[in-house]
């Protein structure tokens, strides 16, 4: 990230300064190989349109939404107090995130531990920047007429609501959009929700990621867009095992937009 302007709140904070929006990157966003990716992009993306954002580096923990799924909600709440109080110390007022597990939790579960905060999904931000004026996209681009398909995030669609935005994105990419046989309100969970991606499958005939990636396929897209780094990860290892990573490619929504920035 040394290539980038990424600056940490403690050292605004230090020099007097607020920025405009956090950047809350996530424990996949930061030590996942390729989560890191979708970071690198978003970040790229933030620094070209000269959005005035921080991260917290350091200061940053889980925001402790597997511990909840899992059960262990002792350490989801001191988890979270952790999180809210260095939040709170900085008076943060948006965040914003390509994490769409963060993203629920910060913005539907902290309040009620007293962390108040204006919290919006990467997509969200991207579409509000577009509206601005402030995001420019180019003609043509790598995926100007591809036939692609959308996979709704759990944690953004059915339980936050937002379906729309995330193919408004695509249509300002100019993509043949085709959608999986479920999808928006029956949308299926790629597997990795509510702590699956910690611990063994249950038992059963097939795992839900190959479900998923077989619905993927059967659209005859060359590429699947995805704005969650759970997601990336179980579709990315469904289409091995189906052994079609060659053939179709996983992707950000933030890639996808990196590509045509103006």
């Amino acid at each position: 990230m040394s290539q980038l302007n990424v600056p940490k709140m403690a050292d605004l904070a230090a020099a007097g300064k607020q920025p405009e929006v956090l950047f809350w990157v996530g424990c996949a966003g930061s030590f996942d190989a390729r989560a890191q990716k979708v970071t690198v992009a978003f970040s790229k993306i933030l620094n070209a349109v000269g959005v005035d954002f921080a991260i917290l580096g350091n200061e940053e923990s889980c925001t402790g939404d597997p511990a909840r799924r899992a059960g262990n909600e002792f350490v989801f709440q001191m988890t979270a107090l952790q999180n809210i109080e260095t939040l709170n110390m900085y008076q943060v007022k948006k965040i914003v995130t390509a994490c769409p597990h963060c993203f629920n939790t910060l913005k539907n579960e902290y309040p009620a531990l007293g962390g108040n905060y204006e919290v919006v999904h990467h997509t969200q931000y991207l579409q509000e920047l577009i509206n601005e004026g402030r995001l420019k996209l180019s003609g043509g681009g790598a995926f100007k007429g591809k036939k692609i398909t959308y996979h709704d995030s759990c944690y953004v669609g059915r339980v936050n609501g937002i379906y729309n935005i995330p193919r408004e994105l695509l249509a300002e990419l100019d993509v043949d959009l085709v959608e999986m046989k479920r999808c928006k309100t029956n949308g299926l969970c790629c597997g990795a929700g509510g702590a699956q991606m910690f611990k063994e499958d249950e038992e059963g005939d097939k795992r839900i990621n190959i479900e998923r990636i077989e619905e993927a396929i059967d659209t005859g897209a060359s590429v699947v867009a995805a704005n969650c780094p759970f997601c990336l990860t179980m579709l990315s290892d469904g289409l091995k095992a189906k052994e079609k990573q060659e053939d179709i490619m996983v992707y950000d929504l933030s890639e996808m937009i990196l590509d045509r920035l103006a």
